[in-house]
């Protein structure tokens, strides 16, 4: 299949969503109840960081200095851009 047959078939399985639950961003609430869903789906005993509970630190360390580093990208940028 061709690269745009597959944009317009994807682009199809989007806007079949109401607009207001296209993105997760848009609703903190609603990215909540999906992961509790998602969550509730996976057994137990296959929950990776609920066995280990090391690995979940590591995760959530790593996302912590992703955003830190996104913080700082961005204020580097504001502090280069001309003023008007």
């Amino acid at each position: 299949m061709d690269a745009a047959k597959q944009r317009d078939i994807a682009s199809k399985g989007g806007q079949s969503v109401p607009a207001a639950k296209r993105s997760f961003a848009q609703d903190p609430a609603l990215a909540a109840e999906a992961g509790r869903k998602g969550g509730q789906s996976v057994q137990a005993e296959s929950r990776s960081f609920s066995r280990n509970r090391e690995l979940a630190a590591q995760a959530g360390r790593k996302g912590g200095q992703a955003t830190q580093g996104n913080r700082s990208k961005a204020a580097a940028t504001r502090a280069t851009e001309p003023s008007e």
